[in-house]
């Protein structure tokens, strides 16, 4: 969430900003409840005062007398006021945060303002697809063997559209690539863990994945914990309501994880085969940095997942997002496109993401800085290296050969163990 204070004092700005996003927010109803919660809060905390001073007076008076007796039915008075008025502190606080967790991040000032996806900028561009892309590449669901190696009709069967089994080589060839890209980002100095995949509504909410995209996500209703849809919010919340030292900013966390969105009103060409699932493999680079770092620490982080295509030779594009396209949380987002030979067509298949003090403020993650005094809000940042259903649909695409055989990267032959894959 925004910092109150620098809501209260720059609200014309943030409103202009937020404009340019969108997430529709009821500034007036939030301005109101703040002002309504301040009055009851300074209420109660001048009804508690005075209960304090009755309490002094009645500790010098002597028991019994007439003196006493007024001043026992005034506290009686007073505290059954002060007890009201915590009761309305609490009601107005849940009220205040709800209504104030609906506001978005504001976009930073590098952000291209736009509409649409069609607003993004392509700042980066690497390898050409007509030297990388085999010029036998057909749409990865039109090898004759894929549905042996990727089998959607027995994933419905056994859950339901979008929930595919990998099958022998194939999931040969997608854990060789889990190890590869968790490879790379340890040379990048990301330690790694292994989160859990589902989370608190406490962990989703610090995020930004609540409210903004309740109805994304599988919810258990019965515990009431939530699937993640990215490695980000479990990882994230590792240090939640925790206190950091400014020595050891940033951190670089990095976690492979199954993935779950429920993809609601998703259709067409572009969702067929690999290319949107339910359920997915993904390896998530987390980072908690100092304020002044996290822009510098976006780039850096960009540059980590391209490597990971960069090795792979797959071609790609870099896309600074605009104000309209990035999400809820985010200050600033970049996306990652690999170029699929087969369907001639860009897939995402990484965000790159800084949320400023958005995600840290909700969840309560601050360092302590290294000159002393009071403890800051650090800025967290997160990016996919890689969202790897798509990414196996490119290697698939652009590396098929005249005999239906595709060719492994050379990076994953050590894990695969062969340089062909065939059904």
């Amino acid at each position: 969430m925004l910092d109150i204070k620098y809501f209260r004092e720059n609200i014309d700005e943030i409103r202009r900003k937020l404009a340019t996003k969108k997430f529709d927010v009821d500034f007036d109803a939030i301005i109101a409840c703040d002002a309504k919660r301040r009055a009851i809060v300074a209420e109660f905390e001048a009804s508690r005062s005075a209960q304090n001073a009755a309490n002094k007076e009645m500790a010098a008076m002597k028991k019994g007398t007439p003196e006493f007796m007024a001043k026992v039915a005034e506290m009686k008075a007073i505290s059954a006021a002060t007890k009201e008025l915590e009761k309305k502190v609490g009601e107005i606080e849940e009220e205040w945060r709800r209504l104030y967790l609906t506001v978005p991040n504001v976009p930073d000032d590098s952000v291209p303002i736009g509409k649409t996806e069609a607003d993004n900028q392509v700042v980066y561009t690497w390898g050409d697809p007509a030297e990388l892309v085999s010029a036998h590449a057909v749409p990865h669901w039109d090898i004759p063997w894929f549905d042996k190696a990727v089998d959607f009709k027995r994933g419905v069967k056994v859950t339901g559209a979008g929930f595919p089994f990998y099958v022998g080589d194939m999931a040969r060839l997608l854990r060789g690539l889990i190890n590869f890209c968790l490879e790379v980002a340890h040379e990048a100095g990301y330690e790694e863990v292994m989160p859990p995949i589902v989370v608190n509504p406490a962990s989703a909410t610090a995020t930004g994945q609540l409210p903004d995209k309740e109805g994304q996500m599988y919810h258990a209703d019965v515990d009431d914990f939530y699937l993640i849809p990215t490695a980000e919010v479990p990882v994230t919340n590792f240090f939640r309501e925790e206190i950091l030292e400014e020595k050891d900013l940033p951190i670089r966390r990095c976690a492979y994880t199954p993935c779950f969105r429920r993809e609601a009103g998703s259709w067409g060409a572009g969702v067929r085969g690999l290319n949107r699932l339910h359920q997915f493999d993904k390896v998530e680079l987390v980072k908690w940095t100092l304020p002044s770092q996290s822009l510098e620490e976006l780039e850096t982080l960009r540059k980590d997942s391209e490597r990971i295509l960069q090795r792979l030779g797959l071609p790609y594009r870099v896309l600074r997002i605009c104000s309209g396209d990035i999400g809820f949380p985010h200050s600033k987002q970049y996306d990652l496109e690999v170029f699929a030979g087969g369907q001639k067509r860009w897939l995402e298949v990484s965000s790159c993401s800084s949320f400023t003090d958005f995600q840290a403020r909700r969840a309560g993650i601050r360092y302590r800085p290294a000159n002393g005094g009071k403890a800051e809000v650090c800025h967290t940042l997160n990016g996919s290296a890689l969202g790897l259903p798509r990414v196996l649909a490119a290697i698939l695409e652009n590396n098929l050969q005249a005999d239906g055989t595709v060719r492994v990267p050379e990076p994953l032959r050590k894990w695969y163990g062969k340089e062909f894959i065939s059904f």
